[in-house]
């Protein structure tokens, strides 16, 4: 069957979607609710698993789970809406609506912050840096002011794309002060509401009561599952609870848009192009993938306890929701292989044993030499995969010899050379990437035990020594955090939480990543970077002692 054209179903496809999701379909584990739609009908609507576990509650399609992220889209659809009315621009200065932010060297404008072109940092990983557990109860001024300190940016405005929540934060702040209603209110009224998504709503934080709210799950210590919970006051960057017929309707607006426009769906869902020319797959609060030739457009998203993906293929007129209440499922590539049962395409991912062979010879640690970036291939039963400050994703071939990660933004495509480095293209960027070979050793230069400050973020950090390993200290004037450091190569080390028992760790950040961030030690100073967080720099206090 030609990849971009579907005439029919194949028979059977909705049983072989339950097949797809069959570990999930049982009483003793949390939910996924799927639906499909095929040219404007629903073709699959089923749930599997529970609701909650305590109390032996199905799944059904009006159960109400978090979305996360794919809030982002509902954001843009009420700032466009707006811009309509003339009520504000996406040419304006952030400053023009939040003159609270300090000064930037370049103009951030509200289109920066629609396609997160903006640099700013993301507000969560601040809070994570700053000590503050995100699972705790925290107010939105908090992150306003988390924000407001931030004086520094990842990147001049529309020269990159880098993820952060910073910029839904900052929008969702703009169309309440510009409308003078609260977020809810403007969802309400301009979209839900005429959809008749009556179950779609606004949950900053764990603690609000919302009828048929599912129970969101994470899988504990020993294995069994926990109950997961929200602290912090979210908004438009991920707060929206939703139900699986809710979102269904959502994906046929998309389609044949009710509320908002034909234009307005066509601005979100065009790439934005950087300073530099080049295209990045998101645009304004909607990612443009491609699946083996397929285009995608949608979002995912992932809030503790809790994973999402809907993307619309308008090649063959297809929409498909996966909602999770927990978040040990990958929704992403579950969407992408329920498109393969569509087509009739083998789901499993296609590498040939040579390609296979050579990435799994090419495990191992890479870094950037004049950079604080690292990245991990490693081996699994899967397949390879690549290994970055934001998880774990299978690598696919998209070109002859040029692999990427199987994610919606993918932090780069990469070509191994014949030396043994790699090579990556980020947007045009092309780098370097050389395997550590060096790993454990030390050098002068990486005696970084001692003391270090940021006047810019109000970042504090002290490294030392006990038990045989190196601890990174940070503080603020809100909150502090221990975090273990692991040596990579002589100047460089990984962070992560160093707790053994997972509650603690949990304390520090909501998800257990590969690394939170690396650690680069220089004469005078160290500088943290992640996926969202590019080189702060934090500079050695008076003298060497703790």
């Amino acid at each position: 069957m030609d990849t971009l054209s579907l005439t029919t179903l194949p028979p059977g496809f909705s049983a072989s979607i339950d097949n797809l999701f069959k570990s999930w379909n049982r009483p003793d584990t949390p939910g996924v609710a799927v639906g499909v739609i095929y040219r404007g009908e629903i073709v699959h609507r089923t749930c599997y698993g529970m609701a909650d576990l305590a109390h032996a509650v199905p799944l059904e399609p009006r159960t109400v789970i978090r979305i996360a992220s794919q809030s982002k889209q509902f954001t843009v659809l009420l700032t466009l809406m707006l811009e309509a009315e003339g009520k504000l621009s996406l040419d304006d200065d952030v400053h023009l609506h939040c003159p609270w932010l300090p000064a930037y060297n370049d103009p951030i404008k509200l289109w920066h912050l629609a396609s997160n072109t903006s640099g700013l940092r993301d507000i969560l990983e601040l809070m994570i840096l700053s000590g503050v557990p995100i699972l705790a109860p925290s107010s939105r001024r908090l992150a306003r002011a988390f924000v407001a300190r931030q004086r520094k940016l990842n990147f001049r405005s529309g020269e990159d794309l880098l993820y952060s929540n910073t910029n839904f934060l900052l929008l969702s702040e703009i169309l309440e002060q510009v409308s003078g209603k609260s977020f809810d209110e403007l969802l309400t009224e301009r979209i839900t509401g005429p959809l008749g998504m009556n179950d779609t709503q606004l949950m900053p934080r764990d603690d609000v009561i919302v009828p048929r709210l599912a129970t969101h799950h994470r899988v504990g210590p020993d294995g069994d599952w926990l109950k997961a919970a929200w602290g912090i006051a979210i908004g438009g960057e991920g707060a929206i609870v939703s139900t699986l017929d809710d979102m269904l309707r959502w994906q046929q607006n998309l389609r044949r848009p009710i509320v908002g426009t034909p234009e307005m769906f066509a601005r979100m869902r065009t790439s934005t192009r950087l300073a530099n020319g080049e295209t990045v797959p998101y645009g304004l609060g909607l990612v443009n993938t491609v699946h083996h030739g397929l285009k995608g457009i949608g979002h995912g998203g992932w809030i503790a306890g809790s994973k999402s993906e809907a993307v619309f293929f308008p090649d063959v007129d297809l929409g498909i929701v996966v909602l999770a209440n927990t978040d040990e499922i990958v929704p992403f590539e579950l969407a992408r292989q329920i498109a393969d049962l569509a087509l009739s395409r083998d789901t499993s991912i296609s590498l040939s044993i040579g390609t296979r062979d050579q990435l799994n010879a090419a495990s191992g640690v890479y870094r950037h030499r004049t950079d604080n970036d690292i990245f991990k291939i490693v081996q699994r039963s899967s397949g390879p995969a690549l290994v970055t400050s934001m998880g774990i994703a299978s690598i696919a071939e998209i070109a002859p010899s040029i692999f990427a990660p199987r994610s919606s933004i993918p932090a780069f495509t990469f070509r191994l050379e014949e030396n043994g480095s790699i090579t990556t293209d980020r947007f045009g960027c092309k780098l370097r990437f050389d395997r550590v070979s060096i790993y454990g050793t030390e050098s002068d230069v990486s005696n970084c035990v001692g003391k270090y400050y940021d006047d810019d973020s109000g970042l504090a950090a002290e490294i030392r020594e006990a038990n045989g390993c190196k601890w990174l200290r940070l503080s603020s004037d809100i909150g502090a955090c221990m975090l273990e450091l692991e040596r990579i190569d002589t100047d460089l080390f990984v962070a992560r939480q160093g707790d053994t028992d997972i509650h603690d760790a949990w304390r520090i950040a909501p998800w257990v990543l590969p690394w939170l961030y690396t650690v680069r030690c220089f004469e005078g100073g160290i500088a943290l970077s992640s996926d969202r967080t590019k080189n702060l720099v934090l500079h050695r206090c008076s003298g060497r002692g703790l």
